[in-house]
């Protein structure tokens, strides 16, 4: 993976992971009509999930072990079947990753509450986009 995605790891120290899943990729993939990015499949495959502030915004992202029974039980898969959430920042708000019908992606934001995409911002072009904007103080709601 790129040298910029493993300082934003060390940098904040994100818990490697010392033993494989029992959940593959392709558990999750299961469930989707798209495969996962690279960039994000290395991070879940080699660390366990965070819970900490990284620039100005706190986020919590799944292990690979929650992400099925999380997007399970909030209905995404059911009412979002483009979009993979891998995680939250606390207030209502979860992470996910959008799928475009061109294969492209991108890293959201949008409410639990109304599970609906027009609600979606896009706060990266990319796994590793969206760590790289919060390690550079970039908000997320910007003018």
């Amino acid at each position: 993976m790129t040298e910029e995605l493993e300082e934003i790891f060390k940098k904040y120290v994100f818990p490697k992971r010392d033993e494989n899943s029992l959940v593959a990729i392709e558990d999750i993939q299961e469930h989707l009509k798209f495969d996962l990015p690279e960039d994000y499949v290395y991070y879940v495959e080699n660390y366990l999930g965070i819970d900490q502030f990284i620039g100005v915004e706190f986020i919590k992202l799944w292990s690979l072990e929650e992400i099925i029974d999380a997007n399970l039980e909030y209905h995404i898969f059911e009412k979002l079947p483009q979009t993979l959430a891998i995680g939250t920042n606390g207030s209502g708000e979860f992470i996910g990753i959008e799928f475009d019908d061109d294969n492209s992606v991108k890293i959201i934001l949008s409410p639990f509450i109304d599970l609906n995409a027009k609600y979606h911002v896009e706060i990266g072009k990319s796994f590793t986009d969206f760590l790289v904007r919060l390690d550079k103080g970039i908000e997320w709601f910007q003018d």
